[in-house]
């Protein structure tokens, strides 16, 4: 993801890279767990377009259509697209599942991100995303052992790409954190600076002001 990040600026420059096949992706245990980290990475940018990718038995599989808006960490992106093609004949209205499944969560997500109103308040939209992604996530406390892709919320994001402002929600804080892209030094002689979000640090609003210089970024396995 952060390799991703760091060298592309749209969704087709990734989807051009990643289809070349000409560097590897490693993975390992999730820290702190003996489980295996397997994972789809999605990407979007502000034209809109969206690409999701992901490996089946070693091999790369990306989806890239302006459509794909809503994912979650199983089953496989292509199941997912079945069980949506299911549920749009069922009125969301009427009834929706409500386990904390990632299937279930998938068709939840997909009814409501098309449900709520479009808008031009940044305001307004921020709140709405915000709350399709409240009403899918996993309560905190509920895990299951035998399915490790069940497992507690612990944070969710909102990334404005129009007006490059980054909203952070640490579910164990009382508030959202935020960041205008505006008021970050990016050139390429700028201090490598860093918000602390680890020990569940409170910022109050928007908080640029409170990064502090840090250590560049180490990446795992260098």
């Amino acid at each position: 993801m952060q390799y991703t990040l760091d060298n592309f600026s749209t969704v087709s420059e990734v989807v051009d890279a990643f289809s070349k096949n000409d560097f590897v992706v490693v993975s390992a245990n999730i820290p702190g767990t003996k489980l295996f980290a397997t994972v789809h990475l999605a990407v979007s940018d502000a034209s809109g377009d969206n690409a999701i990718f992901e490996y089946i038995n070693g091999k790369l599989v990306i989806h890239h259509d302006r459509k794909y808006t809503t994912m979650t960490n199983s089953p496989v992106f292509e199941e997912q697209l079945a069980i949506g093609t299911y549920w749009r004949g069922i009125p969301g209205t009427i009834m929706l599942p409500g386990t904390n499944r990632a299937a279930d969560r998938f068709v939840r997500a997909s009814y409501y991100i098309g449900a709520i109103p479009k808008t031009d308040s940044t305001r307004v939209a921020t709140a709405s995303i915000f709350s399709v992604i409240r009403n899918c996530s996993v309560p905190w406390g509920i895990s299951s052992e035998t399915e490790p892709n069940i497992a507690s919320t612990k944070w969710r994001t909102v990334s404005d790409q129009k007006n490059l402002i980054y909203y952070f929600d640490n579910v164990l804080n009382p508030n959202v954190t935020w960041v205008e892209f505006s008021k970050i030094d990016f050139s390429e002689k700028a201090k490598v600076r860093k918000l602390s979000l680890d020990k569940n640090e409170t910022y109050s609003g928007e908080s640029s002001a409170n990064f502090k210089e840090t250590q560049p970024f180490h990446f795992f396995g260098l």
